[in-house]
């Protein structure tokens, strides 16, 4: 069977990419999802733009906060999709969506690394999907405890090496994600 792959991009909102909250490098992680953008348009790839929404605060629904960052380049042929949870498969109509369009690979990026990139990518190696984790197209912010540099290399190692699931989480960089045989 052809290799269908589906750009995911979690939660690449402005409340998480400009002022209090804003991750490391929110601007190069912007810049590289453009590049990822582009490069799934290129071969028909689904481009789906998850947006995390809560009753209250920066990400509430609909507020300016929980709008998609500053500098996002959109297609019309892009899919919105609402989520409440880290789990971008919780409640929503991803994998239904996923499975209209026959994918069978996914391309996991966005924020934050170790909340809903981590929970999704897991969630979808547990569904039976193969994952390409964008090494440079993820991040996050600094804790008490770890940088978000060390927090993103840390995920980046975790997760591509868990093969429990049977498929496996692999990391490409921008630059090296080539979808010309998908």
């Amino acid at each position: 069977m052809p290799t269908q792959s589906a750009l995911l991009i979690i939660d690449v909102q402005r409340a998480l990419c400009e002022g209090e909250y804003e991750v490391f490098e929110a601007q190069q992680v912007i810049e590289r999802i453009n590049v990822l953008t582009a490069k799934a348009r290129s071969v028909h790839a689904p481009v789906v733009f998850i947006q995390h929404e809560a009753e209250d605060g920066p990400l509430q629904h609909g507020s300016d906060g929980w709008q998609l960052a500053a500098g996002i380049i959109r297609d019309g042929s892009d899919v919105l999709l609402r989520k409440t949870t880290p789990d971008s498969f919780l409640r929503t109509g991803l994998e239904r969506l996923l499975k209209a369009h026959a994918v069978n690979r996914l391309i996991i990026c966005g924020l934050q690394t170790e909340y809903c990139v981590d929970t999704t990518t897991r969630r979808a190696l547990a569904l039976g999907y193969p994952v390409l984790l964008v090494s440079d197209a993820h991040s996050t912010l600094s804790n008490e405890h770890l940088s978000a540099a060390q927090i993103i290399a840390h995920h980046n190692a975790t997760l591509s090496s868990i093969s429990s699931f049977g498929p496996r989480a692999e990391l490409v960089s921008t630059s090296a994600l080539d979808l010309g045989l998908s």
